[in-house]
C-alpha cells in the first residue's frame, strides 16, 4: 500500500512536476489546489487536468478568498507587469506576490496531512529561476518545517510531517527536462499570471517569461498556449 502525501497542485510547471515525482517515488498522491481570487484562475482547471492525467488518488480543490486583502497584481486591481528584463526579475520583490499566500496553503496542507495520516508534504518551490518571493527560499521552508513539528498534534507525538521541496535548487530547465523523462505533459500547465478567458498565455509576464526560457535553456519545444500574436 503507498504512503500518502499531499501536494500542492497549482496548475503550473512545477507543480506539475512535483505531483510526478511523488508518484514516481510511490506516493498516493493527494493533491490540493486553491481558488483563492486570483486573476489567473484558469490555472485551476490545468490543476484539474493534470490530476488525471497523473492519475492522483484525490484532488482537492479550495475555494478561499485573497481578494479580500488584496495587495497583490494577482488578487487586485493592479496591472500585471510585463516585458520584464532578466535583471528586473532578479531584484525587488514583484508586485505579483501574493501576501502570505505559501504559508496559507501551506497550512492548508498540513492540515490535510493530519487527517489522513500523511507523514510528507511536497511543493513546488524554486529558489533558482523564480521571481524572488520570500516564500519560495529555503530558510522560509525550514522555518515552516518547525513550526508545523509545534503546532500539530502529530507533531507533538512524535510524527508530524515532514515538508518536501524537491525543486528548490533546480533551474528552470532542470525541471523541464525532469519532468519530461516522467511523462508529464507541460501542454497541460499554465504559468501565465495574465491569461485570458480561453486560458492562453500572455507570454510577457515574469512567469512566462521564466517558463519560456526555461524550454529554450532545456532544448525543447514549448508547448504552452500563447494568445494570438504572442511567441513563446
Amino acid at each position: 500500500m503507498r504512503k500518502p502525501a499531499v501536494v500542492l497542485l497549482s496548475g503550473g510547471l512545477d507543480s506539475a512536476t512535483v505531483a510526478a515525482i511523488a508518484d514516481r517515488d510511490g506516493f498516493a498522491v493527494h493533491a490540493l489546489s486553491f481558488e483563492y481570487g486570483q486573476r489567473h484562475s484558469p490555472e485551476v482547471d490545468a490543476a484539474r487536468r493534470i490530476a488525471i492525467a497523473l492519475g492522483v488518488d484525490q484532488h482537492k480543490v479550495v475555494k478561499i478568498d485573497l481578494r479580500a486583502f488584496g495587495g497583490s497584481a494577482l488578487t487586485d486591481d493592479i496591472d500585471v507587469p510585463k516585458d520584464h528584463t532578466q535583471s528586473d526579475t532578479e531584484s525587488d520583490i514583484p508586485i505579483t506576490y501574493v501576501p502570505a499566500r505559501n504559508t496559507i496553503f501551506l497550512s492548508y496542507a498540513l492540515a490535510w496531512s493530519e487527517v489522513i495520516g500523511a507523514d510528507d508534504i511536497l511543493l513546488g518551490v524554486n529558489a533558482v529561476d523564480y521571481s524572488g518571493y520570500p516564500d519560495c527560499r529555503p530558510e522560509y521552508i525550514e522555518a515552516f518545517q518547525a513550526m508545523a513539528r509545534l503546532a500539530t498534534k502529530a507533531g507533538v507525538e512524535g510524527n508530524g510531517a515532514t515538508i518536501h521541496t524537491p525543486l528548490i535548487h533546480a533551474t528552470k530547465a532542470e525541471i523541464i527536462t525532469l519532468g519530461v523523462s516522467l511523462g508529464v505533459d507541460y501542454g497541460l500547465t499554465i504559468s501565465c499570471y495574465d491569461p485570458d478567458q480561453n486560458g492562453s498565455a500572455c507570454g510577457r509576464c515574469d512567469s512566462c517569461l521564466l517558463r519560456s526560457k526555461g524550454f529554450r535553456d532545456a532544448g525543447l519545444d514549448d508547448p504552452t498556449s500563447y494568445q494570438p500574436g504572442v511567441r513563446g
